[in-house]
């Protein structure tokens, strides 16, 4: 588990294709990564493979690639990084568990005094999971919603400190980020529908009697 609090920008040094997927070394600033431990790669979980001071390689299976952005990043791209959460570390962002819900587009960028307002067009089947004042998770940042133009476009405003320790403040027009809605919302939505289709149900046979 995360909470989309970034502690590290790394850069891609390397991609491979290799039997455990497609493999990426990335340079970074944490010196005690170990091996099986847990790393969020903007927003994505992965498993660190090899680590030494510095670096770490994280490789990303099929069904990662079908659900993210990772099968089109190259050596060079900068990502945000997020250790996993320990149990007395403070929750100061949301949680976040690291499983990308979806790829979005970027569809437009504004300067509002002091804050960046991005816009990002959702696909139509998390518009329920989103709410103003929410918490959504872009690129494993922990953000506010802002406004909900329409049911699916979400507008966010980035602090200035934000854009200067995430990637979030490099983002332009027509790009694309990893998102992962509230987990709490997808719960609640699972349960009322359970609910619901019970109700229903329970209706429907009170009708036949």
């Amino acid at each position: 588990m995360f909470t989309g609090l970034i502690t590290d920008i790394g850069t891609i040094e390397r991609v491979a294709n290799t039997p455990a997927g497609r493999e990426f070394r990335i340079r970074c600033a944490y010196t005690d990564l170990v091996p099986g431990e847990s790393i969020a790669v903007n927003g994505a979980c992965l498993t660190v493979r090899d680590a030494a001071s510095g670096w770490f390689t994280a490789a990303a299976v099929s069904t990662t690639l079908e659900r993210t952005a990772m099968g089109a990043w190259d050596a060079g791209r900068r990502v945000n990084l997020e250790r996993a959460l320990k149990a007395s570390d403070r929750l100061g962002g949301h949680y976040v568990l690291g499983h990308v819900d979806a790829v979005a587009d970027i569809t437009e960028i504004a300067q509002a005094g002091d804050a960046q307002l991005i816009d990002v067009n959702l696909p139509a089947s998390f518009a329920s999971l989103v709410v103003p004042q929410g918490s959504i998770t872009i690129d494993g940042v922990s953000l506010t919603v802002n406004a909900l133009r329409n049911p699916s476009h979400v507008q966010l405003s980035l602090v200035e400190y934000t854009r200067r320790h995430t990637t979030l403040g490099d983002l332009k027009a027509g790009e694309q980020v990893q998102v992962e809605v509230d987990v709490i919302g997808k719960y609640v939505q699972r349960l009322a529908a359970t609910s619901l289709a019970t109700s229903l149900a329970t209706a429907s046979m009170h009708d036949q009697l």
